[in-house]
């Protein structure tokens, strides 16, 4: 189990862990999210806008969420015992709603990880400085109408050689968007699709994007990071 799930990972850039977490437990976090939009799930006249971002959830059913023995064992297989910082909290969630509007952040893209001082967007570097793993967490049911996130199976490959003259200080993921896009164009496209507890743990490097929403029911998923252990 453990080197298949590494050999997948290294080939395809990211690896799905299905019911990585209870159902239950994303039925919980799922009431709390809608309280957080201010929606009523029972009233689709109440959800105006294509996406709500939510941050930094710490109650209890979120920190169930990324601390099953499933998680933990997978974090460990695909960075390394005692090379990641534990999480608390879940935050990022473009949680997102059919509508008639386009979203305006569904470009192919890379998660930048960092802000150097003084800079005002977020930047990566060819160490992946700030990010051991992005992840998807699957809060509701997904399918391909329901914008499922967008993945460039094997374009973890296709992007060090891009960050690699910027050295140590990186580049912003603004600036280097286009050149992530072309670089990444001719690899096939994977879809995020899955049920409540289901878990995409992804390359940093893995090249994705967001798609419209044009399912009947809202897509609710978390992105975070697992951050490199400190030291």
């Amino acid at each position: 189990m453990g080197d298949a799930l590494r050999e997948r990972f290294e080939a395809d850039g990211f690896v799905k862990l299905e019911g990585a977490f209870p159902a239950s437990v994303a039925r919980e976090c799922t009431d709390l999210l809608w309280a957080e939009t201010g929606c009523d799930p029972d009233d689709p006249a109440t959800w105006t806008r294509p996406v709500h971002w939510v941050w930094g959830m710490a109650q209890e059913p979120f920190i169930q969420a990324v601390n099953t023995p499933v998680l933990l064992d997978a974090f460990d297989r695909l960075v390394g015992p005692g090379r990641w910082e534990p999480r608390y909290s879940l935050g990022s969630f473009p949680l997102r709603f059919p509508h008639e509007e386009e979203p305006d952040d569904a470009g192919w893209h890379i998660e930048g990880s960092y802000q150097p001082e003084g800079a005002s967007t977020y930047y990566a570097n060819h160490r992946s400085k700030g990010r051991a793993l992005l992840m998807l967490f699957l809060f509701s049911e997904v399918g391909e109408r329901d914008a499922p996130t967008r993945i460039r199976i094997g374009s973890h490959h296709d992007i060090p050689a891009l960050l690699a003259p910027y050295g140590e200080e990186g580049v912003s993921i603004m600036e280097i968007g286009p050149a992530i896009d072309a670089a990444s164009a001719h690899r096939e496209t994977a879809y995020a699709t899955g049920r409540p507890g289901d878990v995409f743990l992804c390359h940093p490097f893995l090249v994705h994007a967001a798609q419209p929403h044009h399912g009947t029911r809202p897509r609710f998923m978390a992105q975070p990071p697992l951050y490199p252990a400190s030291a």
